[in-house]
């Protein structure tokens, strides 16, 4: 079958008539292969586009980890600034789009990998898009080179982790005092476990094991403005350097002469300790290891406006316009799910200035209804790509009271 590719989905596959989702491919290409159900999955391109490239790993049609390194960055930057634009049009939102920031190749700080033992020795990697088969990654361009280095290490410990027939999934996060890792899905950790492990303490600065401690040589702190929290195993963090840079400068110049601020979802901290060298700081999160992860760094961290760390439910439980009547702006950075109880809250609050990070464009354009609804003026919004070659999208924009 012939097909003419009309436009990329929001997956980054090429999306024909029927729809017919092509992997690979790129709006304007003629494509063939055999279709099967709703997709072509081995296209041979016919006629390519003028933004395609070739892709900097051999891995890439195998592997999960990229959909996107067949096309230029100049495209990718724009199809996700379009992304953004056409989700919040259909919530009846106009998007002026600041710019678009792209984190470079090998800048990708934490990853969640597949190991599996095998009869020769064990398989680490990401796993084939749609499929449970594990794909190598020796030379990944995606990944930080410290996280590329401990592979073989890896290797060697899925040996030793994973039951016969299971896979384990290793967190790994690269840190300034070396590689964070937390396995899971791994055999019981016993004393026979406990002496293997010993050796490994050369490849990782701590090692958790289904949950529990099994190995630490040094605290795996990340720096957070002037503060070094020690973020428990498998946090959320920003995915690259970069990215988290970008997140924060447009956080600051949407709180700029604020003196009270409430983060909200705050984590470990990302925007908390850069906001708190010009303001004061109140940080509400729902999960207990990351605030207390948060109050630690703030301990032992100066030169900062005061910081007070409270752990609540937002979804469940958030803050009315009663309890944000103290603060005159707000930080919030919700999951996925967006934080649709808190944002309701919010539109009625007395604040004057919110700066609202999301990783979910979806959702983020129902919160954002939500509040120019109540009567917010949104400003423009800058589209964060640290997923390099990923559809995934993030993003900052500003809320203010006309």
């Amino acid at each position: 079958m012939v097909l003419t590719i009309q436009r990329l989905g929001h997956r980054g596959d090429g999306v024909a008539d029927g729809p017919t989702y092509v992997p690979r491919s790129l709006p304007g290409e003629v494509v063939t292969g055999d279709v099967v159900g709703d997709r072509l999955a081995e296209p041979k391109i016919v006629t390519p586009s003028v933004d395609r490239v070739a892709a900097p790993c051999a891995q890439f049609r195998r592997c999960g980890g990229c959909a996107l390194q067949h096309a230029s960055d100049a495209f990718v930057a724009n199809w996700k600034a379009g992304v953004v634009r056409d989700v919040l049009a259909r919530a009846g939102l106009a998007a002026k789009i600041a710019g678009v920031e792209t984190s470079p190749p090998g800048s990708r700080r934490r990853a969640a990998l597949a190991g599996r033992k095998t009869k020769k020795g064990a398989q680490v990697g990401f796993q084939m898009r749609g499929s449970d088969q594990i794909v190598p990654i020796p030379d990944c361009r995606v990944l930080h080179p410290d996280l590329v280095a401990v592979l073989p290490a890896l290797e060697r410990l899925t040996r030793l982790a994973a039951p016969r027939g299971a896979e384990v999934t290793l967190h790994v996060t690269q840190s300034p005092a070396g590689v964070d890792l937390a396995v899971d899905g791994a055999r019981a950790f016993d004393r026979d476990v406990m002496v293997a492990l010993a050796p490994f303490g050369a490849d990782f600065a701590r090692i958790t094991w289904n949950g529990e401690p099994a190995l630490q040589q040094t605290p795996p702190w990340q720096p957070m403005g002037r503060a070094r929290p020690v973020p428990p195993p498998g946090a959320f963090l920003q995915a690259t350097v970069e990215g988290e840079a970008a997140l924060i400068g447009a956080v600051r110049q949407a709180l700029d002469g604020a003196k009270a601020v409430v983060d909200l979802f705050s984590g470990c901290g990302t925007f908390t300790f850069p906001v708190a060298e010009g303001a004061a700081v109140t940080a509400y999160e729902g999960d207990r290891a990351l605030i207390e992860a948060l109050a630690q760094g703030a301990r032992g961290a100066t030169g900062l406006k005061p910081i007070e760390t409270r752990v609540r439910d937002l979804f469940r439980d958030p803050l009315t316009p009663e309890e944000l009547r103290g603060f005159d702006a707000a930080i919030i950075d919700p999951p996925r799910a967006g934080a649709e109880a808190q944002v309701t809250e919010m539109a009625r609050a007395n604040l004057a200035r919110i700066a609202f990070v999301s990783c979910n464009p979806a959702t983020f354009a129902r919160d954002a209804a939500i509040l120019t609804a109540a009567g917010w003026r949104m400003g423009a919004i800058l589209v964060v790509d640290q997923f390099r070659w990923s559809p995934h999208i993030e993003l900052a924009a500003t809320f203010e009271r006309p």
